[in-house]
């Protein structure tokens, strides 16, 4: 079922993606060469906490055999999401996504960027430019009246163009009161199809790109998604609000 959330929703969910924004943006100071992922976890939980917010993924989902043990998703180099954060200690040319969940009055906020660790080569730029890019394609589609087919088709259209993969095991989704909610989004998929769009619908939007083939595999720790070829993948996520006219981004920086 489809929560459509009223104004005053939409103004709660745009403060829970202020403070997501806020982490976001000082991980660009954060990440450089020495830094561990437990460190950037622990700086991450301790901002949100200040902003009198919750870490939505710690703890995520209540009652699982294997709960996320972090504040934050810290997926380095060919890991592509839900990455643990721990003692591995970034380096020169690395890339991280960073994946920041938080609620607040009793709204999430979600949203990801992916980030470079030092110089990077130009692989790794091309990389996040295109998953960057997609996430841009993704928004500008999202629009009432049209389906979510027509954003699923606009992200894998923008980065199969460019000679990339999109992940199929793993979606974007409706997020709100729940982190999850309906509907699902994937990043691939026909235009004109899937649920229609209609204002007030919480979208996160996040595409998950990979270097020539879409094979992911689960890490031992139940959580960490990589690449089943090694090489690298990147992932970016916003928030949006479903509107007459151009999709409203609640998690601005």
């Amino acid at each position: 079922m489809i929560a459509l959330k009223s104004g005053a929703e939409i103004e709660k969910m745009r403060r829970a993606n202020g403070i997501v924004a806020e982490v976001l943006t000082k991980m660009r100071e954060w990440v450089t060469p020495g830094v561990t992922t437990a460190e950037l976890d622990e700086k991450a939980e301790a901002l949100i906490r200040e902003r009198h917010a919750i870490p939505s993924f710690k703890g995520y989902p209540p009652g699982s055999a294997h709960p996320f043990p972090a504040s934050i998703c810290a997926s380095v180099n060919d890991e592509l999401v839900h990455g643990i954060p721990g003692p591995r200690a970034l380096e020169e040319g690395d890339i991280i996504s960073i994946d920041v969940g938080t609620i607040l009055e009793g709204y999430h906020g979600d949203a990801a960027v992916t980030l470079p660790v030092g110089e990077v080569g130009q692989e790794a730029k091309d990389l996040m430019a295109v998953t960057e890019g997609a996430l841009e394609a993704g928004i500008d589609a999202a629009r009432a009246g049209g389906r979510s087919g027509d954003i699923s088709s606009s992200i894998q259209r923008y980065v199969e163009q460019r000679g990339y993969q999109v992940v199929r095991e793993y979606t974007g989704h409706g997020i709100g009161r729940k982190m999850h909610e309906d509907p699902q989004v994937p990043n691939h998929g026909q235009p004109g199809q899937g649920v229609v769009l209609r204002k007030g619908m919480t979208i996160a939007l996040e595409p998950m790109v990979l270097i020539s083939s879409p094979r992911v595999r689960v890490l031992d720790d139940h959580w960490t998604v990589a690449s089943r070829n090694g090489r690298l993948t990147a992932h970016f996520e916003r928030t949006i609000a479903i509107t007459e006219g151009e999709a409203d981004v609640l998690s601005q920086w």
